[in-house]
């Protein structure tokens, strides 16, 4: 079974790649999604003991535990140690589902894949990617979306050109949704003929 690692920076149009892959048949695992099902299931007594009063109605306060976290590494850090794992847990049950299922391929969407090493753990990378005016302007659309938030999201981000050059693949989605899904089946044909790496 071939792991494809689906990344890209903010607005570049991931989310609806991860949709297009998903339509061709291909069993997709979305990490962001993983951290919200946790935040409302299992993380939610081991963030409520490491950050007291971040929690509400049985789930995890998203804006009370950034209040605690963010601009604060030790409080980030520690809360990577308790979500990371779990994370990876649903990653490894995905990955096995999938296998029994019989799938030849399989997507991890990770917004951060590459800052955290999790290039590592998949055969091929796809890089999702837009020009810079066209990226602004959709992160700028956000709800309560200012300029400053967008500038301290992308400091966190290894820029697009990196990604790219790090890429195996490259997903334009600058031109629209029928140009994207193109570009995906045309991966999908090339990494039927690729080895697993593990």
């Amino acid at each position: 079974m071939i792991i494809l690692g689906l990344t890209g920076s903010i607005g570049m149009g991931k989310s609806t790649t991860a949709r297009l892959f998903a339509e061709e048949g291909v069993p997709v695992h979305d990490a962001d999604a993983a951290v919200h099902a946790l935040y409302e299931g299992e993380a939610v007594p081991l963030v409520e003991q490491a950050f007291p009063g971040t929690t509400r109605d049985g789930k995890v306060d998203r804006a009370l535990l950034a209040k605690a976290v963010v601009g604060n590494a030790d409080a980030m850090k520690r809360l990577e140690a308790i979500v990371h794992p779990l994370v990876a847990k649903t990653r490894e049950k995905f990955l096995a589902d999938a296998r029994a299922m019989g799938a030849k391929v399989t997507v991890l969407d990770v917004p951060l894949l590459f800052e955290t090493g999790g290039e590592n753990l998949v055969d091929a990378v796809v890089v999702v990617s837009a020009a810079p005016d066209i990226q602004r302007e959709r992160v700028m659309e956000r709800p309560g979306m200012t300029a400053e938030k967008f500038e301290a999201l992308l400091a966190k981000q290894i820029p697009d050109a990196q990604k790219r050059s790090r890429a195996d693949y490259i997903v334009d989605s600058g031109q629209g949704v029928e140009p994207a899904r193109a570009q995906v089946r045309e991966i999908l044909k090339k990494v039927a003929t690729m080895t697993p790496k593990r």
